[in-house]
């Protein structure tokens, strides 16, 4: 998973991806990772409009955003 968060950082791709939190709740991100430091990452989320970090291991999948899903949103 670290790899393709650093691809993804190196493209300057945004990413939607589903996250486990603390609590064991599982929410969906939309995010453009800023910085990637040891087992944490991060990232400017767009669902809660601030920056926030991740830990690498509770990130359950992430996908690519195409040109045209980035337009839609």
């Amino acid at each position: 998973m670290k790899n393709q968060l650093i691809k993804a950082m190196q493209r300057n791709q945004m990413l939607d991806m589903m996250y486990m939190a603390k609590d064991g709740s599982v929410t969906k991100r939309r995010i453009k990772i800023i910085k990637i430091i040891g087992d944490n990452f991060q990232a400017y989320c767009f669902v809660k409009q601030a920056k926030r970090t991740f830990i690498i291991d509770n990130v359950l999948a992430v996908a690519p955003i195409t040109y045209k899903e980035r337009n839609v949103v």
